[in-house]
């Protein structure tokens, strides 16, 4: 066989560095843009958690309110608060 021109030579190795290069760059791209989308997700994550709280604690703070054996709401922030009702509620029980 005849040795190959120089020419070609060139073209083969200019080539493979432009492959090389690309993948590179192509690389640091996906995992740059992977890393972003790990932080939103985690961001996501702990906002989800913030909130699964704030109705675990809003679900525990109505039941604090509302006495467990008569239904009377003592809290007198509460939009359905009556103060009769505790009173009467208190009465009942002293």
């Amino acid at each position: 066989m005849a040795p190959a021109s120089p020419l070609v030579n060139v073209s083969r190795y200019a080539a493979l560095v432009l492959g090389l290069s690309y993948g590179f760059v192509h690389r640091r791209n996906l995992e740059k843009s992977e890393g972003q989308k790990r932080i939103v997700r985690e961001y996501q994550r702990k906002e989800d958690l913030i909130e699964e709280a704030k109705a675990a604690y809003a679900k525990k703070k109505i039941a604090e309110t509302v006495a467990p054996s008569s239904g009377v709401i003592t809290d007198p922030e509460h939009p359905d608060f009556d103060l009769e009702k505790v009173v009467e509620q208190f009465e009942k029980n002293n």
